[in-house]
């Protein structure tokens, strides 16, 4: 039988439990022990074994029926977001990138309205108002910036709440490789700017297929440069 040994107790109970979970002791959908039965096991109280269901029930992997008991929702708990998103290397997030922005564009073309468009036209001059290759440090920030701000307006076009706030997500992970990338040399300004214009217009003349095409090839130039 193992024992927890370690504070905080329920932190301990919860991991022990997923272990066993993830073992294959209880399958998807089974009900477990009751707390008279796990306590002991655990080498807890039944208070603690109460927090511990809690603390799974609220990462989605045990539910709690009234009158009926606890069962298994999932056989592992999801790693928080934020914590996905350090482990992972920014290649991995580009490719995100790809995958939201380019339907994003597409939405955006569709479901874009005269407001946002004025704001979307705007956001290219902003981006060349800080030189992507200048050797200062805050202009080089601020291009950056401005870029991040530019594709957030096409997101928004696009009316998807859910795309936007992954997009958000994303940005804190990205902006400090654009940094990097850009102070090492690694871009082309001219290209990188016709690419944005051209993706201006393409939202512009609601041409869903051109804007998704116009995202993809940026995001696939920049993961070719960060890779």
């Amino acid at each position: 039988m193992v024992q927890v040994r370690r504070e905080p107790l329920a932190d301990q109970a919860a991991e022990l439990l997923l272990t066993r979970i993830r073992s294959g002791e209880w399958k998807l959908g089974e009900k477990l022990p009751g707390e008279t039965t796990l306590a002991p096991q655990l080498g807890v109280g039944r208070s603690t074994v109460r927090e511990a269901i809690r603390q799974l029930a609220g990462r989605g992997v045990l539910a709690t029926r009234q009158g009926a008991g606890v069962f298994v929702t999932a056989l592992d708990a999801p790693e928080d977001w934020n914590t996905v998103l350090r482990r992972v290397g920014i290649v991995a997030v580009i490719e995100a990138r790809l995958a939201i922005e380019t339907e994003a564009a597409a939405l955006a073309a569709e479901r874009r309205t005269p407001a946002e468009l004025r704001t979307i036209r705007r956001a290219p001059k902003q981006r060349t108002g800080h030189r992507a290759d200048t050797d200062t440090d805050s202009d080089t920030e601020q291009h950056v910036d401005a870029d991040t701000a530019f594709h957030r307006s096409v997101l928004v076009a696009a009316h998807n709440a859910i795309l936007t706030e992954l997009f958000d997500d994303f940005t804190p992970h990205s902006r400090r490789a654009m940094i990097d990338m850009l102070r090492l040399g690694e871009s082309d300004p001219e290209l990188d700017h016709d690419l944005h214009v051209r993706l201006v217009e393409a939202v512009a003349d609601r041409d869903g297929a051109a804007a998704a095409e116009l995202s993809r090839n940026h995001l696939l130039v920049m993961k070719e440069r960060l890779a």
